[in-house]
């Protein structure tokens, strides 16, 4: 009979410790795992009118970046649907062809504007 209650003691102990040395979770420590989600066709003609506000694009540059954006967002998505998982580089290579695709639509003004822009964007961006 002690022995029963000995390896009961043993039992809740080593139960309760796994369950209390678990970061809160699920496992997963610091912010934001994985990538962030792919923003919906509203939500990206939202970022292009914030944009054109910001480096003031005619409307004929509007709608180019806009193509630019959504063919760009589609690349993503099919990137990241799947079970594997893109690499760091490709994603990179996407994001560069993006902002070459859009400053090849700019004057010199809004390039720099738009690095501003850029800049502005990525500050407000959780780190990793």
């Amino acid at each position: 009979m002690k022995t029963l209650k000995s390896i009961l003691v043993l039992s809740i102990l080593l139960v309760s410790s796994i369950t209390f040395a678990q970061a809160p979770g699920g496992g997963q420590r610091g912010g934001q795992q994985g990538a962030p989600p792919i923003p919906s066709d509203k939500q990206i003609e939202k970022i292009v009118s914030n944009l054109a506000e910001e480096i003031a694009l005619s409307e004929e540059q509007e709608v180019k970046v806009l193509v630019i954006y959504k063919t760009h967002f589609a690349q993503v998505k099919e990137k990241t649907s799947g079970n594997s998982r893109p690499k760091r580089e490709e994603m990179n290579a996407l994001q560069a062809a993006l902002e070459k695709n859009v400053k090849a639509e700019l004057t010199k003004e809004q390039k720099n504007g738009y690095e501003v822009y850029l800049k502005e964007q990525a500050s407000q961006r959780p780190k990793r």
